[in-house]
């Protein structure tokens, strides 16, 4: 297929018979007056329609789809768009999917995970949706993480024929645009991660095909329209992380409704009238205090419950335990009274129970009891018979369930004012349902690995009568469906834009108890995401005023670092001076690696585990791995990075991951940096360049150093003592050689896997860049090293590993 090109009617006179091509040509060049020139004319608009109408795009769709790319600014790597361009044919990639229907574009799918896009100096969405709106017969609208900033056009009313919306993670504000409501034949509508701002309009409630609404994590405030109930249809409905409040409308008709997400909002006192197919319910840190309906035992498909943080009264039924679908169950934070028996049945899926701070009496139910490390049980801060977990004594929870309504940490009310309350509080609970079977829902655990698997049949159960149309696309980007995220590269999650209010809520407004780490551009901290990531976040103060613009190209190359031994950056986030909009701050956003520093296991005094030999070659070939992708996995690629053993990290499994790169927005000052790292270097600063690679490898040979000796390398004078040590020792027999290494590993290493890592280290730290060994060499010679360590182990200690081996 090709598009209609200004040339095309050059093409065309190239099938008319050769007698009558300079009439036609003619006609062309303007002689419109001659009757010949008019009877081409309507032959050449014949052959346009009857032979080309089903091989070109319209040109107002083709113009579009090229204005588009002009205005979000599109990489020449991502994008190779020229004349001859098919783009209903054209191979999708990771930034952008469109997809056509009888030569009319119908999904425009643009996604900046894996690219950050540099938006153009007067950028205006308001342009952008009057080029959307030349695509009439655009079903399916996703333009996720592109930085895209200002108000919601109106002019998205004017796209009558979607389905499909999903603008999420962006920097959209002010209100939803009434003209929302003219899309009737929309069914998903995703505005997650923005800065929306205002009351949900009444016309949401008017369209009555959505069956996926999501607006998590704005700043919507108000109370919630009382038109949500008109949704027959809806499935999944998450306004999670906004500040409505008041009450929830009524949701009891919805008999589609699987998935109601409330969490982190000010809604209350009583609790929501829900239907019984839900899925997951998710009321989390709210106002709710009134009692549980009892339409709640009939909800047999519920599998993940959390009512958590509230201020919910009255009795906790045990029976909830044994919903037949119930994995996930939190009622902590709650004021529940009740007595646990041990012979209660609970649901054989049951994984995860949290029952904490509540009145709750009696003993822990033995179905309760993980047979498993599988199996999470919280209990503390009740008044239970079972000492594992911290507990109030009996009389605690025995006087705060005759006045629910006080504080926990309140003295209990004395005197006749009390009994009042206490009546009060008693009527209003019995009122409500005291043998109420809710109390615990579901929470949306979105841990990747895990949830790809467990959340396969919620995903089909919750699109069992979503229209054919709708391709496997759909559930990329509408991911709400399925609660889980498309993976990244090695289980990282997808690149994207954070808004600063996500950050402050993962580390408790930057809480000092957060604190990780300190650097001369800034602080590092621990923070959980709202979906249980715990990432490590990094503050960077700017020191100078710079637009969003200028710091795109650093970060669009830090969201492509992805490998399995660095430290993968998840995200970013801007705060801006309000004065100018310039920077003040950046927060990026890294994966969490738990296990500490390389050094922690190798030289520490106070390290409770030293690793092994074999594992100190694999931390080793690991760490010239992570070098050699940012030699080369990366154009260009990313050289002296000043790597210190203590910017080595072990994850979970205590596999290495470098988390430092020579990137202006990572780096410290170096001007502060006393280490000594890449001192090896000589000469001026033209010829550093082109040594680049080695500045890298003499750094690896400071690390290596460490590994072998197991002494700490803080100095210069550390590494000239120490290296000198090796050197004498490779003159030396077997013994003296042993003798300066690491006690740790003196007796398990073997002396040709010695050897070798000695000479490597000495080769290393060369003080001509010249002589120091490639990366690849690196690698090979680590491998040889741990290969003839294998045989020696196996020789010494049979089919066990070696002692100590993790």
């Amino acid at each position: 297929m090709q598009l209609f090109q200004p040339n095309i009617f050059l093409k065309i006179t190239t099938l008319i018979p050769e007698k009558n091509q300079q009439k036609g040509f003619a006609f062309s060049m303007g002689i419109a007056s001659s009757v010949q020139g008019s009877w081409w004319l309507l032959v050449f608009m014949v052959f346009l329609l009857f032979n080309y109408s089903d091989e070109f795009l319209e040109p107002s769709q083709y113009e579009a789809i090229v204005k588009i790319k002009q205005l979000l600014n599109f990489p020449q790597d991502l994008s190779s768009w020229s004349d001859n361009t098919d783009f209903c044919n054209s191979e999708p990639n990771t930034a952008l999917t469109l997809m056509c229907y009888e030569d009319n574009i119908t999904q425009l799918h643009i996604s900046g995970y894996n690219w950050f896009p540099n938006l153009p100096q007067g950028f205006s969405t308001d342009t952008l949706f009057s080029n959307l709106a030349l695509l009439p017969n655009l079903k399916v609208l996703s333009l996720v993480s592109l930085g895209l900033r200002g108000t919601l056009p109106k002019n998205i009313g004017f796209l009558s024929s979607l389905e499909i919306v999903n603008i999420s993670s962006n920097f959209f504000y002010g209100e939803i645009p009434g003209e929302i409501s003219y899309l009737k034949s929309l069914q998903t509508l995703i505005l997650d991660y923005n800065k929306f701002t205002g009351q949900v309009p009444e016309g949401v409630g008017s369209l009555h095909s959505l069956s996926v609404l999501s607006f998590k994590n704005n700043s919507f405030s108000g109370s919630l329209p009382n038109s949500l109930s008109n949704l027959q249809d809806l499935r999944v409905l998450s306004l999670s992380g906004n500040n409505f409040s008041g009450e929830v409308p009524n949701l009891h008709n919805l008999s589609n409704l699987q998935v109601l997400d409330l969490e982190s909002n000010y809604l209350g006192p009583n609790f929501p009238n829900i239907p019984t197919k839900l899925v997951s319910l998710v009321l989390r840190k709210n106002k709710f205090s009134l009692g549980v309906p009892k339409e709640l035992s009939s909800c047999y498909q519920l599998k993940k419950l959390d009512i958590s943080s509230n201020e919910l009264v009255g009795p906790f039924s045990p029976t909830i335990l044994s919903l037949p679908s119930l994995s996930y169950l939190d009622i902590s934070g709650n004021k529940l009274t009740g007595k646990l028996l041990k012979n209660v049945t609970c649901s054989q899926d049951l994984s995860f129970v949290n029952l904490s701070s509540n009145y709750l009496t009696g003993e822990l139910p033995a179905c309760m009891h993980p047979r498993s490390g599988s199996k999470i049980v919280l209990f503390s801060g009740n008044c239970l018979g079972n000492k594992e977990q911290w507990q109030h004594p009996y009389s605690f929870c025995h006087n705060e369930a005759l006045a629910v309504s006080i504080e926990p940490h309140k003295d209990k009310v004395k005197g006749g004012h009390g009994k009042a309350v206490l009546a009060s509080s008693m009527v209003g609970g019995f009122v409500g349902g005291i043998a109420i079977i809710g109390l615990a829902f579901m929470v949306i655990r979105r841990e990747y690995a895990k949830q790809k698997a467990s959340k396969a049949p919620q995903t089909r159960l919750i699109l069992e009568k979503v229209s054919p149309a709708h391709t496997l696309k759909l559930l990329n980007d509408a991911r709400y469906i399925s609660e889980t995220r498309k993976l990244g590269l090695l289980g990282a999650p997808p690149y994207r834009t954070f808004v600063l209010d996500e950050l402050r809520e993962a580390t408790n407004n930057f809480d000092i108890s957060n604190l990780i780490g300190t650097s001369s551009s800034g602080q590092i901290y621990k923070g959980r995401l709202t979906d249980g990531t715990v990432v490590a976040i990094r503050s960077i103060k700017m020191r100078k005023r710079h637009s969003v613009q200028s710091y795109t190209h650093q970060l669009g190359r830090i969201s492509k670092i992805r490998y399995c031994h660095l430290v993968s950056t998840i995200g970013h986030c801007f705060e801006c001076n309000q004065d100018d909009s310039s920077v003040s701050r950046i927060c990026l956003v890294f994966e969490f690696v738990p296990n500490g520093t390389l050094r922690g296991v190798i030289s520490e005094a106070n390290s409770a585990q030293k690793f092994t030999w074999t594992q100190r070659m694999s931390a080793a070939i690991g760490i010239a791995k992570g070098i050699q992708f940012l030699h080369t996995g990366l154009v260009p690629g990313i050289f002296s990075n000043q790597l210190k053993i203590t910017d080595v990290l072990l994850d979970q499994n205590l596999h290495v991951k470098i988390s430092k790169y020579n990137l202006p927005l990572l780096n410290e000052n170096k001007k502060m940096d006393t280490g000594p790292s890449s001192s090896g270097s000589k000469g001026n600063d033209g010829q550093r360049l082109k040594s680049e690679e080695k500045d890298d490898v003499y750094d690896f040979g400071v690390i290596l150093l460490e590994i072998i000796s197991g002494r700490t390398i803080d100095t210069k004078n550390d590494i000239e003592v120490s290296k000198d040590i090796l050197i004498v020792s490779l003159t030396a027999d077997e013994i003296a050689r042993r003798n300066i290494i690491d006690p740790a590993v003196r007796k398990e290493c073997s002396d040709g896997s010695l050897r070798t890592s000695m000479e490597l280290c000495i080769r290393c730290l060369s003080d001509e860049p010249s002589q120091r060994p490639s990366v690849e060499d690196l690698i090979w010679n680590l491998q040889f090293a741990a290969q003839v360590q294998d045989p020696w182990n196996r020789d010494t200690y049979g089919n066990q590993e070696s002692p100590g081996h993790m």
